[in-house]
């Protein structure tokens, strides 16, 4: 298996190279051809737009496969070229009198080689339509930006009036009046998305009286405890918040609410985390009696998102989940890639995926699990099989894995304002949203059968080095120490060469 995940950070790397061409044209007494650069950036663009498709199509076309690895190693080649000459440019007064001749003659010679790198790209670029390679489109291929972009932020303000729900307003506001003597009420109001949850808790929270102080909170996709204690204490303050210490929000939050009778609604809820819940819930319990929290959410642990009462997609799921064979694993991380779709266009590409067709003889491959790969963008596709370098069971912290990501050059470019540590937590956290990892405790592991995934996926392009015997580990003191001593003395002859020069 080729990765053109990879493939395609690396084509960006080499754009970003080219940008600065400029600078170091003349580095090694040479003019490198403006016009070939130009030649590689186009040969370049038009091989990373037919990327998704040639990592789909190499299941099942060994040619493809081939044609891939032939365009990694050209890559490779091109970047590692424009990386020697940039480091030159970088380093040329400082290390010129530094280096032996040797040296500089292997930079010219990667300089001469460089012509033979463009052409053998522009000559993989002619083969795609021979192969059948296509530009992938939004319309054939599912982003995960698009599951992404489900989530909207909502606010308190009625949007017109409610017609036909006069039973369901009745049954909420008899709940509500029924606990008046309990010390905290939480109210769930459940059901699939589309069926109107968030207008009847706008309506509620429109009518409701005997409460203050009041407040409307919109959680996002991830349930992250002190964000949204810090949204609950903005909206009921009217005043923004630092963004302090878990502690230091939850102190705040209590004393905002101690011996107050409260309304708090938390709209749009997905998690079903009974340990974050616990954590969040805590300082709500010095309230006065009859203190409520509704919220409006899914069916709890529901593993398929709801129709939205659509019979088409209804009965597109039902097949789905039929295609995935009884496996809970793939049945959740598909549900977790169609929640908020509403098109049964987007459903149906699902469905009828020839990857369901994908030989899992000899495999550990679960073809739903590889859908699911397929449809995040090409980032979070790096991101996620770059874990394969771990073993299985690993324990992942979240802020480690990410440093991780941003040392390899992974993530995607930050946006205006944006820190590559707010990316990399970003990405983490959308690789969670679909089940690539789940939490246990304070740390995340990988499935196995992901982990056997990101592996499959890999294929070559990262070498993982087995737990070693008993008989290699003593063996290794031995290896470090001739590395270390070949090092020093690399380091010796170069030091003496310069005085010698000097001299």
């Amino acid at each position: 298996m080729a990765s053109g995940a990879f493939l395609n950070g690396f084509i960006n790397v080499v754009f970003e190279r080219l940008l600065t061409m400029d600078t170091v044209n003349q580095v090694l007494g040479k003019k490198l051809d403006p016009g070939l650069a130009e030649r590689l950036k186009i040969s370049l663009y038009a091989a990373e737009a037919v990327l998704d498709d040639a990592e789909h199509k190499q299941l099942g076309d060994d040619r493809v496969r081939d044609w891939l690895n032939s365009l990694r190693d050209a890559v490779y080649d091109a970047d590692d070229f424009l990386d020697a000459l940039l480091t030159k440019a970088a380093t040329q007064k400082e290390v010129y009198f530094l280096l032996p001749s040797f040296f500089l003659n292997r930079h010219r010679k990667m300089v001469d080689n460089m012509e033979g790198v463009v052409a053998r790209i522009e000559f993989l670029v002619s083969q795609k339509d021979i192969l059948g390679l296509q530009k992938t489109t939004k319309d054939n291929n599912l982003s995960s930006s698009s599951s992404s972009s489900s989530w909207r932020e909502t606010t308190c303000l009625m949007e017109g009036n409610i017609y036909g729900r006069e039973d369901d307003q009745q049954a909420l506001i008899k709940t509500i009046n029924d606990n008046s003597e309990s010390q905290l009420s939480v109210i769930p109001v459940v059901g699939m998305g589309g069926v109107g949850k968030t207008t009847l808790a706008k309506w509620v929270y429109s009518v409701v009286e005997g409460f203050d102080p009041k407040a409307w909170v919109c959680i996002s996709e991830t349930f992250d405890v002190a964000d949204i204690t810090k949204k609950t204490i903005e909206d009921i303050t009217k005043n923004s918040f630092a963004l302090g210490t878990l502690n230091s929000l939850q102190n705040k939050l209590q004393e905002v609410l101690s011996a107050k009778k409260f309304f708090i609604i938390l709209d749009d809820v997905w998690s079903d985390d009974a340990d974050k819940w616990k954590q969040f819930i805590t300082p709500f319990h010095c309230g006065a009696k009859g203190s409520t929290i509704l919220i409006t959410t899914v069916a709890a642990n529901a593993c398929f998102p709801e129709s939205n009462g659509n019979p088409i997609l209804e009965e597109i799921g039902r097949k789905i989940v039929k295609k995935c064979k009884g496996l809970p694993l793939a049945v959740e991380t598909l549900g977790r890639l169609l929640r908020g779709k509403d098109d049964a266009k987007e459903w149906n590409a699902v469905l009828s995926s020839d990857i369901w067709e994908f030989s899992t003889k000899n495999s550990k491959i679960i073809p739903a699990l590889l859908i699911s790969y397929f449809q995040l963008p090409p980032y979070l596709k790096r991101c996620f099989v770059y874990c394969s370098l771990f073993p299985k069971d690993h324990e992942f912290e979240k802020n480690e894995l990410v440093l991780l990501w941003m040392a390899e050059d992974l993530l995607r470019l930050p946006k205006r304002g944006e820190s590559l540590e707010e990316v990399g937590s970003q990405c983490f956290e959308e690789l969670a949203s679909r089940l690539f990892f789940k939490q246990e405790w304070c740390f995340h592991k990988m499935h196995d059968l992901l982990h056997d995934l990101a592996i499959f996926l890999a294929g070559d392009f990262y070498g993982r080095i087995e737990e070693l015997g008993e008989q290699e580990k003593k063996k290794l003191p031995n290896v470090i120490n001739f590395i270390f001593d070949s090092i020093i003395n690399f380091i010796l002859c170069i030091t003496c060469f310069y005085y010698i020069r000097k001299i």
